[in-house]
Order: C-alpha cells, then sequence, then structure tokens
C-alpha cells in the first residue's frame, strides 16, 4: 500500500491542533485536573519589576493576589491596571508599609482607606483581602479591617525572597505548598519572577492549582472571577 503523502497529512494536524482537538505530548506539562488550589501573593507592588513578574505569571498559566501599597498604586496607576487585565486580583497592603500595631486606631483607619481608594482610583477594584505589613497585626488592626469588609490575609509559606533567597529557594518553599495554603513572595525580586515558570511546573506535577484567595475563609479556593 502506498503511504499517504506527508504534506496533507501535516496540513490536518496543524487543523486539528488549531481546533484543539489533538493535543501533542510534548505540550507544556500542565495539571490535568485540579487536585487542590493555592494562593500565590505578591507584596509591596506595583513598580517597575510589576510587568516582568506579569509576564511570567502570564506565560505560566498562573493567577495571584498583589497585595499592592497605597503609595504605589497611586503613583503607577498603569501598573494596578496591568494587573487586573493579566487576570490578577488586588490586594490591600496599607498605604506606607508600617507597623501597624504600633499606631493609633485613627492612623490605622487612614492607611487601609487610603489604600483603598487609591487601588480603586487607578482602576484595581475595591479590594476584599488585607495583608498587615510584616504580618503584624492586633485587635485593634482586625476592627479597622472589618470597618472596610476586609479579610485579613497572612500566609503559610514564606518564600523568603525579600530576605535574598535564591531561585532554587524560592522554588522549593512553593514546593511545600498545600491545598488551600498561601505563599508569600514579593513584587520586586529578580528571583521571584526568575522562580514562577518552576513554581508552575512544580505545581502541575503535584495537581495543584493556582487559585483565588476566598475572602469568606482566607483560603485558596478554585478560580470563581
Amino acid at each position: 500500500m502506498r503511504a499517504a503523502p506527508l504534506r496533507p497529512l501535516l496540513a490536518a494536524t496543524a487543523v486539528a491542533l488549531a481546533a484543539g482537538t489533538l493535543t501533542l505530548a510534548t505540550a507544556p506539562a500542565r495539571a490535568a485536573t485540579c487536585n487542590g488550589y493555592v494562593g500565590l501573593t505578591f507584596d509591596d507592588g506595583p513598580s517597575g519589576n510589576t510587568p516582568n513578574l506579569l509576564n511570567a505569571l502570564r506565560q505560566s498559566g498562573l493567577r495571584a493576589t498583589m497585595f499592592n501599597e497605597g503609595q504605589y498604586a497611586a503613583a503607577y496607576p498603569a501598573q494596578v491596571r496591568a494587573e487586573v487585565s493579566a487576570g490578577m486580583w488586588v490586594g490591600n497592603h496599607s498605604y506606607t508599609h508600617p507597623h501597624l500595631t504600633q499606631l493609633a486606631p485613627s492612623q490605622i483607619d487612614s492607611e487601609i482607606s487610603r489604600t483603598q481608594q487609591a487601588v480603586a482610583s487607578a482602576g484595581g477594584g475595591t479590594p476584599k483581602l488585607f495583608r498587615p505589613p510584616y504580618g503584624e497585626t492586633n485587635a485593634t488592626v482586625r476592627t479597622a479591617e472589618a470597618t472596610y469588609g476586609l479579610r485579613e490575609i497572612i500566609w503559610d509559606v514564606d518564600s523568603q525572597d525579600w530576605n535574598g533567597a535564591s531561585t532554587d529557594a524560592i522554588v522549593q518553599a512553593a514546593g511545600r505548598l498545600t491545598n488551600g495554603q498561601i505563599i508569600l513572595m514579593h513584587d520586586w525580586p529578580a528571583n521571584t519572577v526568575a522562580a514562577v515558570p518552576r513554581i508552575a511546573q512544580g505545581l502541575a506535577a503535584r495537581g495543584l492549582c493556582a487559585g483565588m484567595i476566598s475572602p469568606q475563609t482566607g483560603r485558596a479556593v478554585a478560580l470563581t472571577g
């Protein structure tokens, strides 16, 4: 029997790939199903490094929560809009990153309220999640958060990227995440951007997907918007 001409076969394969009816074994590794969800979070943005971080996340098929400082949201509104356009969620990380537990109630309120306004004015929507700087909180801070309907989000795993952690160490930290858990990372370290593709691969290999953080439970859940 005469072999089928190669060119038509290749053309048919290309059509099938374009239509999504055929996949290749060499395609990038993705979790076939999500057996769990984790929350990827990045603090202290937006910054001049935000475009690099967003590109890495987008190319890796990941979504994350960006805990923005109000002062930077006000200074770089285009980057806040870019975060939303890239499918990220924007949270409140105070206006000037102070030690909130050392401030008067009125000062705490100002840090939170000004950031809510700055993020909204920049096009990031009204945040539903709040991360206190340094993870420092108390009853006074939580009372202020409640005034604005914010859910306090700390973290389960600290990547230590703020402390000069290597790309390998950041990837290893993400490897400790389990279903529902949240990892602390930051907007500005180059090593964090470099770690993103490998974090994506590691999650996929374990059947985990990057989810959103629920304002109701404060845990990572399936994507709903």
